[in-house]
């Protein structure tokens, strides 16, 4: 980590230093908001939650080694140095957006309504070949998550792939100032948080407020495929990526590998790399031209882009499948909207054997609900799966549109409680079993269950 002090973070953040004039000038080494994270010389973030008040934990933070707080009210007792600030959410921000303009290192955004993890993941995969790489981890993407994440910046590392998730206009604005993309790859524009931004072009504008902080020579990576994205003008250099025609770098010759691997060629004007991505989903494809694109920007070669997608791993929850000596498990509860529910329905449908969807109801779709879920039955019902179970207020109209669409079989359950009670007499040996809701409906729950599932009732 470069040079931070409390004297120098009471100056960022406009905060009042608390403590012993000799510990001014401590070196602080890091930022987090867990005490039980703290390391020696560790920034304690005080956040005031719904239920946690992070104040009540910063004596144990020193009693760990914490160099720092950063509280927003005064801590009784204090055995070390706090700075006091109106809001430990802004002041962390403002002390991200410094510390990362201490670095030249080349940092790349990744955003979109459907993706942006796996996205993430691909990018820093085939990036690591070369580089020492930073990226987010798991789903840490909001504001405080990247806050957190830049201030681990340190000398080890050659470039920084930075995930920024939004659901409100104005928070894009936030992150963007902090990262300051040099490479902002948007995969998608589609319904997530449909709720607040109100219609597509609304999902567009908030996702593109990235723009105003990145500088004249920077690069978007955006998704061709997406009507919108295709023809969106970022007002610097823009590449598109994808499976079609129109886009610079895109993927052809896809193949899979059941649920071990996806190949395909990425082709950019006369060269073409084939690529073995070692995981399930066939969308896995149309993002690998991205992280291929990246790779070239960066200074890659063939044979590095190639060995780092190699190394590829899923995130859990998003497609990680598990074969539990029963059935193949196909874990991507962490969300749902409608592109990534067809998505994940298509990769199911390119299996062998017996093909079964347990989907849940997909939140914050505002007006558009009831016809997303509708459309989502009718999709399932054309792709051609062997079952579908649904569950949810609004899972029940995929239900309904599923049921008139076809002769497969369906089945509908009002709450997790009741599918969970039926679900061993719907599963069968063998069958490759997807399992994908917004992540509010908690179908994690169905993971342990469906992962000892061993006979039929």
């Amino acid at each position: 980590m470069e040079h931070l002090t409390p004297q120098i973070i009471a100056g960022e953040t406009g905060g009042k230093y608390i403590g012993e004039e000799e510990s001014r000038d401590i070196h602080v080494t890091g930022a987090v908001r867990d005490n039980r994270d703290v390391q020696p010389g560790s920034l304690f973030v005080c956040i005031q939650g719904a239920k946690v008040d992070g104040h009540t934990f910063a004596n144990s933070a020193f009693e760990a080694g914490a160099a720092c707080c950063l509280a927003e009210k005064p801590i009784p007792g204090a055995t070390g140095p706090y700075i006091l600030v109106d809001s430990t959410h802004d002041a962390i921000m403002a002390l991200a957006a410094y510390y990362r303009g201490l670095f030249s290192i080349p940092v790349v955004g990744v955003t979109g309504s459907v993706g942006k993890t796996t996205s993430k993941e691909l990018i820093a995969a085939a990036l690591g070949a070369k580089y020492r790489v930073l990226k987010t981890i798991s789903n840490q993407n909001n504001e405080l998550g990247v806050s957190l994440l830049l201030l681990s910046l340190d000398e080890r590392y050659d470039v920084a792939v930075v995930e920024m998730g939004i659901s409100e206009h104005g928070e894009m604005s936030n992150l963007a100032r902090m990262v300051r993309p040099d490479i902002f790859n948007m995969t998608s524009i589609g319904y997530s948080h449909i709720e607040a931004l109100g219609d597509l072009n609304g999902v567009l504008r908030a996702k593109s407020e990235a723009f105003a902080h990145m500088k004249p020579e920077s690069v978007a990576i955006l998704n061709g495929d997406d009507d919108i994205l295709c023809g969106y003008d970022p007002g610097i250099r823009k590449i598109l990526c994808g499976l079609g025609e129109r886009n610079d770098f895109r993927a052809e010759n896809i193949s899979s590998e059941g649920t071990q691997a996806v190949t395909c060629d990425v082709v950019n004007g006369m060269e073409r790399l084939h690529v073995r991505i070692p995981a399930y989903g066939s969308h896995l494809a149309s993002l690998a031209p991205a992280a291929v694109a990246i790779g070239r920007l960066l200074g890659l070669t063939s044979e590095e882009i190639h060995k780092g997608i190699l190394s590829y791993a899923p995130v859990d929850g998003r497609a990680n499948v598990i074969d539990t000596g029963y059935i193949t498990l196909i874990d991507d509860c962490y969300n749902a909207n409608p592109h990534s529910v067809e998505a994940a329905i298509t990769s199911l449908c390119v299996l062998p054997g017996r093909r079964v969807a347990i989907v849940g109801d997909m939140l914050e779709l505002s007006g558009l609900s009831d016809s997303l879920h509708r459309e989502a039955g009718i999709f399932a019902a054309r792709s051609g799966i062997d079952r579908i179970i649904c569950c949810g207020d609004k899972a029940k109209l995929a239900y309904e549109s599923y049921r008139s669409s076809c002769t497969g079989a369906a089945s509908y359950y009002r709450d997790i409680a009741q599918l969970m009670t039926a679900l061993p007499k719907l599963v069968k040996k063998g069958d490759y079993v997807l399992v994908k809701a917004s992540h509010a409906m908690r179908f994690d729950k169905l993971i342990p269950l469906l992962r000892v599932l061993r006979s039929e009732i």
